[in-house]
């Protein structure tokens, strides 16, 4: 599955039959903020979401940067992958 990060439009997107999934995130103070993610019913099901959030905690580690989670899918996965919360900014989010 191929994960494009738009950043003119600060969201990673997923293309498939001419819909797209995406992800928002924006860039607050020193952090990235996970907005919204947005699935196509015809996409659900098939871990589309859960390869955008991949993406965009891979981008975040890459540009050393803490997220701030604001979308609730973000928040579940975080949930169900532990090893992420050491990326989340625990002034924000301190239960996650």
């Amino acid at each position: 599955m191929e994960i494009i990060n738009n950043e003119k439009n600060l969201q990673f997107e997923y293309h498939h039959n001419d819909e797209v999934a995406r992800l928002e995130y924006r860039f607050y103070k020193d952090n990235i903020a996970m907005m919204h993610t947005v699935v196509p019913e015809s996409m659900k099901g098939q871990g589309v979401a859960s390869a955008l959030a991949e993406q965009a905690f891979a981008f975040a580690k890459e540009k050393k940067k803490k997220v701030m989670v604001y979308c609730p899918f973000v928040s579940k996965y975080v949930k169900k992958h532990p090893e992420l919360r050491e990326q989340i900014n625990r002034e924000y989010h301190p239960n996650l």
